[in-house]
């Protein structure tokens, strides 16, 4: 048995999910005939109160595609240390929009306002102008943590006032908001633009979805075109998204009720030298130098999977394919580490 904790992408399609999709009703995407992928950008944007939506192969082409629309070369973007854009996805900022980075050291990946005033550069030649500033919630390699939305906000007001723009890498939002019993409304109106993974949590096969105003939402097609993201007939996978929405979003609790006896578990241990608080479904630890060999020995001996982030620390993820006989393995393998 096989216990695969490496990531939450790595979920399979039920056979609700796999019958929805063969059973969509499609067109050509790129012609804008593509009912289906209309249907989710819709449910999506309704969700979320913004204007209009943009399927997309990946979220990391709908977080570029952002900082595209957003910025002009030689704009300078602000975000977290930890965040998703910098880090995994392949220097697209600078490649694909000639834009710099400016990075904070927050708070589990989460960054306050006072960061972000410290952060901007003077209206001075010898600086980029700082025009876009993005969030990750949740944050992946911050364990998963969630922003208050009380932060969120004044941080979108402050943006507002000086003309700069917002983009949130929601890739795990559906976590954050079963989480914290967030409102995704207040999401909407907080962001000029929000990218949605559905293939995490949700456990749909493929696809994110770009939200954003009508007039934002037009120009991204035309990025989207340039990176090669205009599809045919992707309404078949639009339609497991769609199916996720429906059914996947209230069951992320029981990711978070299993990450959190992982969690629990570890603060116990005495291979751990530390736990990230854990609020959603990562959990990420480090080992003690001393027995780094022997717990990955044993993990591996037990083909429990993980992710490995640096020479100490490792990740779980749980997620819609991982259930409780399963957890219960997991928690005795532990247990005998210590």
């Amino acid at each position: 048995m096989n216990i695969d904790l490496r990531s939450d992408t790595i979920t399979i399609p039920c056979n609700e999910m796999l019958e929805k999709m063969m059973c969509a009703n499609v067109g050509d995407d790129v012609w804008e005939e593509d009912v289906t992928v209309k249907e989710l950008e819709k449910n999506l944007s309704n969700i979320f109160g913004m204007e209009s939506g943009l399927f997309c192969p990946s979220g990391t082409m709908t977080n570029q595609i952002a900082i595209r629309v957003h910025t002009k070369i030689g704009d300078q973007i602000v975000c977290e240390s930890l965040s998703h854009i910098y880090n995994y996805e392949g220097g697209g900022a600078a490649s694909n929009s000639g834009v710099s980075v400016k990075l904070i050291n927050g708070d589990f990946g989460k960054i306050t306002l006072n960061q972000i005033k410290s952060s901007i550069n003077p209206d001075d030649p010898h600086y980029p102008r700082t025009k876009l500033v993005a969030l990750e919630n949740t944050c992946n390699k911050g364990g998963g943590s969630c922003y208050e939305m009380d932060s969120i906000l004044e941080i979108s007001d402050f943006c507002r006032e000086k003309n700069m723009r917002t983009h949130l890498d929601g890739a795990r939002i559906f976590n954050a908001l079963v989480a914290t019993n967030q409102n995704p409304i207040e999401y909407g109106k907080a962001f000029d633009s929000i990218s949605i993974c559905l293939s995490k949590g949700l456990g749909a096969p493929i696809g994110s979805v770009l939200l954003g105003s009508e007039d934002f939402i037009y120009n991204a097609k035309r990025v989207r075109k340039t990176l090669g993201g205009g599809m045919r007939q992707v309404g078949y996978l639009a339609a497991a998204g769609i199916y996720a929405l429906e059914h996947n979003v209230n069951r992320l609790l029981d990711d978070h009720e299993r990450a959190k006896c992982i969690y629990e578990t570890l603060l116990g241990s005495n291979f751990v030298e530390f736990v990230n608080p854990c609020e959603t479904n990562i959990v990420i630890f480090k080992l003690r130098s001393e027995y780094i060999s022997n717990v990955l020995k044993v993990l591996d001996q037990n083909h429990i999977l993980y992710s490995r982030f640096g020479k100490q620390t490792i990740r779980f993820v749980t997620h819609l394919n991982f259930n409780d006989k399963q957890l219960d393995f997991l928690i005795k393998v532990l247990k005998s580490l210590n």
